[in-house]
């Protein structure tokens, strides 16, 4: 089916829970305004990034008002938003949801949580223990939070779980110069959104924060990536930013026809080969 997705790149504020919702609810009645069907925030759009200590003072259970909030403005748009979830045995976990007609359709935990350079997620948060694909009316859909990108097997086993359409919320700062002098981190994430769009015939909406936490910069620069690997859409690097992308249902069937990578893969040689290499491991 053809829809218009938005992709919010906001600045949210460190541990501000009521004015980042604010924000957040600002961007879905603009959204509504203009007829979008779905808008994806940033991770931790409800909370900031660099929380250390603050963790438990923002999470939020899944019935908490802002949650419940969320779940009645889905009636109108399909949300997919970051926030730290609070489990029932106090575990915290950076979190994306996805809601839609009123109801929560899926959590995605974030399972990679980088503890390297300035990043030090491990220390405050729990790992997720999976990736699944699920229904919606866009079609079956997959949902990583930032680092799970950067790990291959993440968009792969979304992909052979029948997504075909990935949500990237990421909080990713500015890191590096390429050698043309561009931003390093950017020039790295337009890669990989492009290229695992065009190897696993997916759709990729990536939807990064902008604005500055503990002297970090985020650069923003969200976009809305094809099946084939095209960009169809990208924010403003460094800058708040609304997109809104018109999705041609009918260039997933194209691209699977045309290049029908999905197809091909054999996912039993994989499983047999990812068998013997853990069973060599283990010897």
């Amino acid at each position: 089916m053809d829809f218009t997705v938005a992709l919010a790149q906001i600045k949210p504020k460190l541990g501000c829970l009521a004015e980042n919702l604010i924000i957040v609810e600002s961007a879905i009645d603009r959204a509504i305004a203009e007829h979008a069907d779905m808008i994806v925030f940033p991770e931790l759009a409800i909370t900031g990034y660099f929380l250390r200590d603050l963790v438990p003072d923002v999470a939020l259970t899944l019935n908490a008002p802002e949650i419940l909030r969320l779940k009645e403005l889905s009636r109108h748009i399909a949300i997919a938003v970051g926030f730290v979830e609070v489990s029932d045995d106090y575990r915290f976990f950076n979190s994306a949801i996805y809601l839609d007609g009123g109801e929560i359709r899926h959590i995605h935990r974030k399972v990679y949580l980088p503890t390297y350079g300035l990043f030090d997620e491990q220390r405050y948060l729990a790992r997720g223990e999976r990736f699944r694909a699920f229904d919606t009316r866009f079609g079956r859909i997959g949902m990583l939070i930032c680092e799970d990108m950067w790990h291959l097997s993440a968009p792969y086993i979304l992909a052979m779980d029948g997504a075909t359409t990935i949500l990237c919320l990421s909080s990713s700062p500015g890191r590096g110069i390429s050698g043309d002098e561009s931003l390093g981190s950017t020039v790295a994430w337009q890669k990989l959104t492009s290229t695992t769009a065009m190897f696993l015939n997916s759709r990729v909406f990536y939807c990064n924060r902008v604005g500055f936490e503990d002297g970090v910069n985020f650069w923003g620069g969200s976009e809305v990536v094809a099946p084939s690997g095209t960009v169809t859409k990208r924010a403003r690097l460094f800058d708040e930013d609304l997109i809104f992308a018109p999705v041609d249902g009918g260039e997933l069937r194209r691209e699977r026809i045309f290049s029908p990578m999905m197809r091909d893969e054999s996912f039993p040689i994989t499983m047999k080969e990812l068998q013997r290499i853990e069973k060599e491991r283990d010897c």
